[in-house]
């Protein structure tokens, strides 16, 4: 596989994505098939732009950040440029993520004790109720 083209079908079945995800991307310029016709063919280089890419969405960076990572590669630095932009984006992305993390933590916490006061309050009205029948 590692020289073999590869049809979109194929690219679908290997990346667990949609032919509007291959085609949105070669859109956006992110990925440059080949094409016969109607027929795109994805070699070696749009396999590992595509890994990147979907890692890069994984990890919540923007299209815009992943296209000029991706285009720093050819910078002819074997790739020190770009991998240190890939990693103080990386080192941002983290940092924000731990935040989200944080707030979303305290408001579980929150919602925690919420939950434990209505049970109260719920018991306390079954409570009263059951005393006046």
């Amino acid at each position: 596989m590692s020289n073999t083209k590869m049809t979109i079908r194929e690219m679908c079945d290997a990346f667990d994505v949609t032919p509007r995800t291959l085609r949105f991307y070669e859109a956006k310029e992110l990925i440059f098939p080949e094409r016969q016709g109607q027929k795109r063919l994805f070699g070696k280089r749009d396999r590992a732009r595509l890994k990147l890419i979907l890692r890069g969405k994984r990890f919540g960076f923007s299209l815009e950040e992943i296209r000029q990572l991706l285009d720093l590669y050819h910078m002819d630095d074997q790739q020190q440029t770009q991998l240190a932009r890939t990693y103080e984006i990386a080192r941002e992305r983290l940092a924000d993520l731990e935040a989200r993390r944080d707030e979303m933590t305290e408001a579980i916490d929150d919602l925690r004790a919420q939950l434990k006061w209505g049970e109260k309050m719920i018991a306390s009205v079954s409570t009263a109720r059951n005393a006046a029948e």
